[in-house]
């Protein structure tokens, strides 16, 4: 419970840090740079992370993996930070554990309750508010279409998520983890070379890129992907909901973002179909489910 509420508040911290980062650098390099970082710190771990066995046909998920995260996912969230706040693109963090149960249902065929159903339509509706109660101005200038990137990156967290339902239980949290920064390099390096460099880089900067690429990325990612191998997934996807939180206390007191009544109002909503959503009957289907699968 330790490793998941820490890997949530690091998590909350990486929207504070990009949208600083955003002022100077382009998406693509800020990603490239955190990955290149990542994967500078893994070779450390060189035995250990070469000390796997493959298994025939993992290849697909391990493909799916790394196309939804960190490629698709990191692309999607840090443009959504070029026209929507942290704050919000934290609310709109509060979908995913409703969308990967959503996921699992349809790919998985795990069960889902009705309180389940109900408090994802209550959450969309939610975020759908809290997108179009927005008005633009020097931190947000589209909310919609920012808050809409991010729903975006939430669905590719769920692909991610799914896939590494799949894979825990035969690769370690390491193995995975560094997996991911690799594939970042490749895929977010031909992208950030077409940018150019800002001719003055702070100690500030440098400072925020170094937190994102070693102790989010490699921290948070590793906190995640060691504690779906130990606990009950339902226990997982409920402290996911901490991010908004944290998110939104992170981003009043750094980045001095506020929200307006409506939105207010929005963010309510966002949570009622959270909390819906951990309703009795929810927990006692996944219980089930997990009891089966064993």
């Amino acid at each position: 419970m330790l490793a998941l509420t820490l890997a949530m508040l690091l998590w909350s911290s990486a929207f504070i840090a990009l949208k600083y980062l955003l002022d100077f650098f382009h998406p693509t390099q800020i990603v490239f740079i955190r990955m290149l970082i990542a994967s500078g710190c893994f070779l450390f771990f060189g035995r250990q992370l070469l000390n796997f066995r493959y298994q025939t046909g993992d290849w697909r998920w391990l493909l799916i993996m790394g196309i939804a995260e960190p490629c698709l996912y990191f692309l999607f969230e840090t443009t959504a930070l070029q026209y929507t706040t942290a704050g919000q693109a934290g609310v709109i963090t509060a979908t995913l554990p409703l969308l990967v149960s959503v996921a699992a249902y349809l790919i998985l065929k795990e069960r889902i309750g009705k309180p389940q159903i109900l408090g994802f339509i209550i959450a969309i509706l939610g975020c759908s508010a809290l997108s179009l109660a927005g008005k633009s101005d020097v931190q947000a200038s589209n909310p919609l279409l920012g808050n809409t990137l991010e729903f975006m990156a939430m669905v590719c967290g769920t692909i991610y998520s799914i896939s590494i339902r799949k894979l825990s239980s035969r690769y370690s949290a390491l193995v995975l983890t560094a997996f991911q920064a690799f594939v970042g390099i490749f895929f977010f390096g031909p992208l950030a070379l077409q940018h150019v460099l800002p001719a003055n880089i702070s100690v500030l900067q440098i400072s925020s890129l170094v937190y994102l690429g070693t102790i989010v990325t490699i921290g948070a990612y590793w906190l995640y992907n060691w504690a779906i191998s130990q606990v009950e997934v339902s226990l997982v996807s409920a402290y996911i909901n901490l991010i908004p939180v944290f998110t939104l206390l992170l981003a009043f007191f750094l980045l001095n973002e506020r929200l307006n009544f409506w939105q207010c109002v929005a963010c309510g909503v966002v949570f009622a179909g959270v909390v819906m959503s951990q309703l009795p009957e929810k927990r006692a289907a996944v219980r089930e489910q997990v009891s089966d699968s064993y």
